[in-house]
């Protein structure tokens, strides 16, 4: 399919609260969102890097600098066949994976509209609901940490991860675990401690927790491997994890018992489908991360939630979670068993609302 035109849009959405983690705090969520013409439709895409470079480097600045100087001139005016081929194309860009991410979604939301077919069956996957739990970042206190997340199994979340960094984890997970014993519990550092300071973390062994999320430095392996064989509790592999091949690593050397996939930070949904299909041929489960995505990224995220070795629950949380209002027509709602319906249209199966797409804008540009 020949690629017309690529619009790039650099959003800025605010949050319905503030969301902290070990790398800091925010009170609204940036990304770009990219509109890709071909032959009379639309596909769209999203790259989830944010403002600042505290999760991965790339940020909504630097996947700009890359569309505009790079990725857009090696595609636009290009008969593009698929994922595959637009990687292919774009193999001599190191790196970047969250750029190249967000075109390939909307790649595969154009052949998925030119066939007729959902994305999740174009990818394998099934129409069924998918498994969600919320993610709660740092409170101010364990009190008030307790208190937002009962409001959250109030609404129906039925798993719960917690973040947390050095001083801010046994403590408050401990506090949650002895208001909620049967709650299904994990928490994610976002790479805050070292092998040292992670023994401080030794005692959330005794805390019945699915698992424990990148302790260490997101670009470590070896000492993950060493960190797993102090815990009974999983070790999760997130940032470290960025293509199939570091997964097929971290798995050989036991640095890890569970991978999660964000197809943000793996370079796109082909590439997610591979660490997948891997890790089920080691019986290893995955779930999927979220990147507080708008309705683009969060049907996307929806729809390779679906393949079946995604076995626990994701980040994959309402609508309302972060947005008062999204950039979809679509809004998505958690159901009653802490589900969330996977969009039947084709493609992604979402539609842009125009007014707040524009209300959001910061900038844009198309090629």
């Amino acid at each position: 399919m020949k690629i017309d035109s690529i619009t790039l849009r650099h959003l800025d959405m605010p949050l319905q609260s503030h969301f902290e983690t070990s790398f800091g705090r925010i009170y609204s969520r940036e990304c770009i969102l990219l509109e890709v013409a071909s032959q009379g439709l639309t596909g769209l895409g999203e790259c989830v890097a944010d403002r600042d470079p505290g999760y991965a480097y790339e940020t909504a600045g630097t996947a700009w600098h890359i569309y505009q100087d790079f990725i857009l001139p090696a595609v636009v005016g290009q008969d593009i066949q698929d994922a595959a081929d637009l990687q292919e194309r774009l193999r001599a860009i190191k790196g970047h994976q969250m750029a190249k991410a967000g075109l390939e979604m909307a790649i595969w939301d154009l052949l998925g509209k030119r066939s007729g077919k959902p994305l999740y069956e174009l990818m394998g996957g099934s129409r069924k609901p998918v498994a969600v739990g919320v993610s709660v970042g740092l409170q101010d206190s364990p009190e008030e940490l307790v208190a937002v997340v009962g409001r959250y199994l109030e609404k129906g979340y039925g798993r719960v991860k917690l973040k947390i960094k050095p001083s801010r984890d046994v403590g408050d997970v401990g506090a949650v675990r002895r208001a909620y014993p049967g709650l299904r519990l994990q928490v994610d550092a976002n790479s805050a401690y070292t092998l040292e300071t992670a023994q401080a973390l030794l005692p959330l062994d005794d805390l019945d927790l699915l698992l424990i999320e990148q302790p260490l430095a997101e670009d470590d392996l070896w000492d993950h491997r060493q960190l797993q064989a102090q815990f009974k509790t999983p070790l999760c592999l997130d940032e470290t994890i960025i293509s199939a091949r570091h997964a097929r690593q971290a798995l050989e050397m036991g640095a890890c018992r569970i991978i999660n996939i964000k197809p943000g930070r793996v370079g796109g949904l082909r590439e997610a489908v591979a660490i997948h299909d891997l890790c089920a041929q080691a019986g290893v489960p995955v779930w999927c991360g979220g990147m507080l995505e708008t309705g683009v990224g969060r049907a996307s995220n929806l729809a390779v939630a679906t393949l079946p070795n995604f076995r626990l629950p994701g980040d994959i949380s309402a609508t309302d979670r972060y947005y008062a209002r999204d950039i979809t027509q679509e809004r998505f709602s958690l159901n009653p068993d802490s589900t969330i319906d996977v969009p039947h249209g084709p493609g992604l199966g979402v539609h842009l609302d125009r007014e707040a797409v524009e209300a959001y804008t910061v900038k844009q540009m198309q090629v």
